[in-house]
């Protein structure tokens, strides 16, 4: 069965709060403990092989004994830190990715997560839900939960709300087929365009809620500098306890509203990519989409404002694993002049300037609108791109026989 993540939001009384920063601390404790082991062995003896999750989860016990505090901790969520050092450790040296680092609780976000043993994790009644180590908790959710669950991971975010991320089992739910392709363009001015001529349009969320937002960061800006004064007259006065930036209430206060302007936003804008992508999947069998560097494009400061509040990337990954839920295609298109060849001939008229969001072709004398002509050609690639893909252990197969049929009878004998 496929595994799916419901993310629901929690409303923990204040002894449940102080549990849950606990686990937070138990957990960004172990990291922190256990990340410094690696490194000490491995600058001792840089050949010495990886060790996995279960070698660290000894470790634990010899641990809860030098700080008894530990033994208050969820043990699964323990484990469960030790597996993800465990995978990032790797990725450094299998994939180059970026080399784990210490935790702070100084961090904006902050997690664990602890797996479902013996149905410790459920739902009570209609508007209550059975966490490890911290009972019974009301929660909010727009679907019920499923019987089967693997792991919630509790979750904080920087304005004080607290959400639980569930691993659920669901069954499969494919959509109907339809029989349908559609090719993506995405842009600045439209967020997409189809193959066929429509046109989504672009809601800029960031200027809707931009003034409110101003208002908080002005205030923000200020009382931090009021706050480096008295925190620069501390220590030139030698005080015992000098201050520090989240010992002043009125700067707290301001940067948790400007952190609350930026969560809306956020929600805003996801919800609206949500709609869109579920819309996609349902109606369409095959979706081709481009393959866009916004690292790339982000150089452009004319538009990186702009480009940054499209989402192109949390767009395609909302569209790569709900086709993958609801048993429909997604095919990545490489961009390249896809904008400048002519769907309808295939000439290649050169590259326009971005202000030319019109032209005619010279050969066929055929009108294209840019987008448009862009989403065409990338379903066109897409399309092609699957054939070759369904063909290829076909030919390969073909290949194979050709090749033991082209023997000699003497090399056979």
């Amino acid at each position: 069965m496929p595994l799916k993540g419901l993310k629901v939001r929690i409303y923990p009384n204040k002894a449940q709060k102080i549990k849950i920063k606990m686990n937070f601390g138990y957990n960004r404790f172990v990291w922190n403990q256990m990340l410094n082991m690696l490194i000490e062995r491995y600058k001792n003896n840089p050949k010495a092989p990886f060790l996995n999750a279960y070698a660290l989860n000894t470790l634990l016990p010899a641990l809860k004994r030098e700080y008894l505090w530990l033994k208050d901790a969820e043990s699964t969520s323990l484990q469960a830190t030790n597996h993800d050092l465990i995978e990032a450790y790797k990725k450094f040296f299998n994939e180059h990715k970026g080399f784990p680092k210490f935790k702070s609780k100084k961090f904006l976000k902050q997690s664990y997560q602890s797996k479902c043993v013996n149905k410790n994790i459920k739902q009570v009644g209609a508007k209550y839900i059975k966490l490890p180590k911290l009972g019974i908790l009301r929660f909010k959710s727009g679907r019920p939960i499923p019987d089967k669950i693997k792991s919630v991971t509790i979750k904080q975010s920087f304005t004080g709300k607290y959400y639980a991320v569930l691993l659920v089992e669901c069954e499969n739910q494919a959509f109907e087929k339809t029989n349908q392709q559609i090719g993506l363009d995405m842009g600045v001015q439209d967020l997409l365009v189809y193959s066929d001529g429509t046109k989504v349009p672009t809601i800029r969320f960031d200027k809707r809620l931009a003034q409110r937002k101003h208002y908080w960061e002005k205030r923000l800006a200020r009382r931090r500098l009021i706050a480096q004064k008295e925190i620069a007259w501390d220590k030139h006065n030698k005080v015992l306890n000098p201050r520090v930036l989240s010992d002043f209430v009125n700067y707290r206060k301001a940067k948790v509203m400007v952190a609350k302007y930026n969560e809306k936003i956020a929600n805003q804008r996801n919800n609206y990519l949500h709609q869109l992508t579920t819309k996609l999947v349902k109606q369409y069998d095959v979706i081709a989409i481009e393959d866009l560097k916004t690292k790339n494009l982000l150089h452009n400061h004319k538009l990186a404002r702009a480009i940054a509040n499209q989402a192109w990337r949390e767009l395609r990954r909302m569209l790569s694993y709900k086709c993958e839920w609801y048993g429909k295609q997604l095919i990545v298109v490489n961009p390249y002049k896809t904008s400048q060849i002519c769907s309808h001939c295939g000439h290649d008229d050169g590259k326009h300037p971005l202000d030319v969001r019109e032209w005619t072709c010279p050969s066929c004398h055929h009108h294209h609108d840019r987008d448009v002509n862009a989403a065409k050609n990338i379903l066109t690639i897409g399309l092609g791109q699957a054939l070759v893909k369904e063909l290829s252990p076909l030919l390969l197969r073909l290949r194979t026989k050709k090749q033991v049929c082209n023997v000699p009878r003497s090399s056979v004998l």
